[in-house]
């Protein structure tokens, strides 16, 4: 060999590891990219923040990294509506080129969004809206939830309905997605007669005299509500104010939370004392890592964590468990796929599994309002209602 063919051989060598090198320093030196959309202005934003809280407190927890990578979070506002939600979700999939798009509290702005994050082939993961259609026939292979299926929470509180003997029930929930799905979920577990249903203008309405008028002459065994935000807090006032209290037994799905009863109890709502509402979790539930999450959540913020808020750090855990099993390499995704799938992560719930349509098999349980030992409303597990409970479309999704 001469040594000019020698030093090209070199040189073809030398260029070939000095693009290898680029190349794997390129792949380890990039961040995880996390888009997470949820609502950060309007009084819903309450919700939002509270979410945004537990992500970061969650990133705090990992100590900023994953799979050996830097982890970005760019945090985008709905603004309460579906139309700037599918926006902001467009920007991260297509400007920001995220590798996860989580969050979503509302199943509308949810419904509006995924086609753009799963079309890109991007990781969707719901830490709060919980819409039927994809638990079921819209179901996809990268979609997943930290969460439950909207149907769940109210067939939960419908076995409650069940077991204390109630006959007849008056539903109120206003018209969107999550709210027809509420109704539904507790008309496939409640066995007595449903004589009245209001579903109320979304989000606008918040005066409840008329729906809660017809409520009164139903002469119903209880009322069955569900407002979250600004609503629940309006509906829970004027129930008071209606002197409905001593009258009717009310039942809630996501109207009493972390985040109402401090606004309650400063409102004086003591009819809020001692009732009951089903969830999954519950901040005094006995698992390490619900205890560690609402703790640090406690001492970083100064209050208690809501639902939205634990089902929120359990998603930055889901995350991490994708990227380091895989070591970083974010262009993996049948490995990352694969671990999400496994629920291999410390749960603020426990351990639980993913059904096939990616949604929590998971308990639920019965939760009542009482003070802590410093006087602070909270809520208190009372029972198990739902053990290992997977939701109903999960039958209609071919996965």
């Amino acid at each position: 060999m001469t040594f000019g063919k020698l030093a090209t051989g070199l040189a073809a060598a030398l260029a070939t590891a000095l693009a290898l090198a680029s190349y794997w320093y390129m792949e380890k030196a990039a961040s995880v990219k996390i888009g997470f959309v949820t609502t950060l202005t309007t009084p819903a934003g309450v919700i939002g923040k509270d979410m945004q809280d537990a992500f970061n407190l969650a990133l705090e927890d990992i100590g900023g990294k994953m799979g050996g990578l830097d982890v970005e979070v760019i945090y985008e506002d709905d603004g309460f509506k579906p139309e700037i939600g599918k926006q902001k979700t467009d920007k991260l999939v297509q400007k920001d080129d995220v590798d996860f798009v989580a969050g979503y509290i509302w199943s509308n702005v949810l419904l509006a969004s995924q086609k753009s994050v799963l079309d890109a082939g991007k990781f969707l993961i719901s830490a709060n809206a919980g819409p039927s259609q994809l638990a079921g026939a819209q179901c996809n292979k990268n979609f997943f939830a930290t969460s439950w299926q909207n149907d769940q929470t109210p067939m939960a509180m419908g076995e409650v309905l069940n077991q204390r003997g109630v006959k007849s029930l008056y539903v109120i929930a206003p018209n969107y997605a999550a709210g027809k799905n509420m109704v539904e979920g507790v008309e496939r577990s409640f066995k007595g007669t449903i004589v009245g249903k209001d579903l109320t203008k979304w989000p606008d309405q918040l005066d409840f005299s008329a729906e809660l008028a017809k409520a009164r002459a139903s002469k119903a065994d209880g009322v069955l509500v569900f407002y979250p935000g600004k609503a629940g807090g309006a509906f829970m006032k004027q129930y008071q104010q209606a002197g409905l209290n001593g009258q009717i037994p009310l039942y809630s799905v996501f109207t009493v939370d972390s985040l109402s009863l401090p606004l309650f109890q400063e409102g004086k709502l003591e009819g809020v004392m001692g009732s009951f509402m089903t969830q999954f979790w519950a901040p005094d539930l006995d698992m390490p890592q619900n205890k560690k999450f609402v703790d640090g959540f406690r001492k970083k913020y100064g209050r208690y964590p809501s639902f939205y808020a634990a089902q929120t750090y359990d998603a930055m855990f889901l995350i991490k468990s994708a990227v380091e099993a895989v070591n970083g390499d974010l262009k993996n995704k049948d490995g990352m796929r694969a671990a999400m799938a496994k629920a291999d992560f410390p749960s603020v719930r426990g351990p639980f599994k993913f059904g096939n349509n990616q949604f929590p098999i998971q308990n639920f349980y019965l939760r009542e309002v009482v003070a802590d030992a410093d006087g602070n409303w909270t809520t208190a597990t009372r029972d198990v209602v739902y053990k290992d409970h997977q939701d109903p479309y999960a039958k209609d999704c071919k996965m």
